[in-house]
């Protein structure tokens, strides 16, 4: 088992917080653990479990996973790109949710067709790149219209640019 990095991962966590525009206070009580424990993890102290990273994760809107490998429970090699991504796509003040999730489907589409799909991404099935391959003929909007959820005229349509009329 690889050994816990807790420098890291406080030094990661504290970022994430000061990103999220929390104190510490703040955080403990949104993820449900106890201020002097949350310090103790920031400093590099403490040795949290997967449970506590989850709720910590949750709290801060980023990927539990990316807790995980920083914190050496996951293997860091595995993946360690895709994590990296979905970190950034979910942290991105932006965004709202729904274009998180849309983003991370079309990003699972790509991943897919090049023969990189997880475990995790199998969860959507092979109808998922099915919708893909339909889709991708027809532009964006062809992808926007094979996403549940997602209404193609508000992701500016097709590939042209807006219809233009003489005047």
């Amino acid at each position: 088992m690889a050994s816990l990095n807790v420098g890291n991962l406080g030094e990661y966590l504290r970022e994430q917080r000061r990103n999220a525009q929390l104190s510490l206070r703040q955080l403990a009580d949104a993820a449900g653990v106890s201020n002097p424990y949350l310090s103790q993890i920031e400093r590099g102290l403490r040795k949290p479990s997967a449970e506590v990273l989850q709720q910590v994760a949750k709290a801060l809107r980023i990927s539990a996973e990316t807790l995980y490998v920083r914190a050496g429970i996951l293997d860091a090699e595995r993946d360690r790109d895709d994590v990296e991504t979905r970190a950034v796509l979910l942290a991105d003040p932006s965004l709202n949710e729904r274009q998180k999730q849309v983003l991370l489907q079309i990003y699972e589409s790509f991943r897919k067709e090049n023969g990189f799909g997880t475990d995790a991404d199998d969860a959507g099935g092979a109808d998922d790149a099915a919708r893909y391959e339909d889709a991708t003929a027809g532009g964006t909007a062809g992808v926007a219209a094979s996403i549940p959820g997602l209404d193609p005229r508000t992701t500016g349509g097709g590939d042209a640019g807006p219809q233009q009329t003489a005047g």
